[in-house]
């Protein structure tokens, strides 16, 4: 089972410009978030995908694998699909590059043991939320799943509601994902439903059309940088990790 794993790579940030090139104990983050995915060993290839020559460059002599892909593409998912028509694999997985700090063992949890069986597989690592701040903070994008596993909704607002019972608990997504050729091609020809227009997630496009989406629960902390305060915060983690010997440049 050959597996590739992408990382979306913009420049433009309405948030945070630039973002991917920032320097953290001085490697780019997109470097940082490169390596990291590296240490999986059953990732065959790890690819930055960028739609900027600036990012390209940094890649280049940072000696990151990188192909360069549309500016048009609105979502990360459409992105991966141009490179997945470009490099064959039975799978591709999607990191974020804004989280530098990911764990490779959080990455392993998203792969299949076996090759599916199915023509069409697309699935999502979700977590406990365990800061009730999390819950109610819109950038967390919350999901409720059915009793096989399987993704009912996800929104941005806190779900289930606890009308009835406290017996429950807030999980939310996190970004690293795995499809095949077919659910990419799904997701790029396919247009955006009302719930995903309403919410602005993309994994709806799925579950508003019937696609399975299947959700694996981790235990893991995701450090995103989103703004130049998470910045600051990641580069003081780092910093210790370098200075305890847990990573190295």
């Amino acid at each position: 089972m050959r597996i590739i794993a992408i990382i979306p790579a913009r420049y433009s940030s309405s948030r945070f410009p630039g973002k991917p090139l920032v320097d953290i104990c001085g490697k780019p983050m997109i470097w940082w978030v490169y390596n990291q995915v590296k240490k999986v060993k059953s990732i065959d290839e790890v690819i930055v995908a960028t739609d900027d020559t600036r990012i390209e460059e940094v890649c280049n002599a940072e000696g990151l694998s990188c192909i360069m892909t549309a500016k048009e593409h609105k979502t990360s998912t459409e992105r991966l699909y141009e490179v997945a028509q470009k490099r064959p694999a039975d799978l591709y997985i999607c990191i974020n590059g804004d989280e530098p700090l990911i764990d490779p063992n959080t990455i392993m949890k998203i792969i299949p043991k076996q090759k599916p069986k199915n023509t069409f597989y697309v699935s999502n690592l979700m977590t406990k939320i365990k800061n009730p701040v999390e819950a109610i903070d819109n950038t967390n994008i919350k999901v409720v799943t059915d009793c096989d596993g399987n993704a009912l909704f996800m929104s941005r607002s806190p779900i289930p509601h606890p009308k009835s019972s406290l017996e429950y608990s807030f999980y939310k997504h996190v970004g690293v994902l795995i499809y095949d050729i077919e659910a990419l091609k799904f997701f790029a020809e396919t247009p955006k439903g009302k719930n995903e227009l309403v919410e602005d997630i993309n994994e709806l496009r799925f579950i508003e059309n019937g696609k399975k989406l299947k959700m694996v629960p981790v235990s893991c902390n995701t450090l995103s940088v989103d703004t130049p305060k998470d910045l600051e915060r990641v580069r003081a983690v780092i910093q210790e990790k370098l200075d305890s010997g847990e990573l190295k440049l």
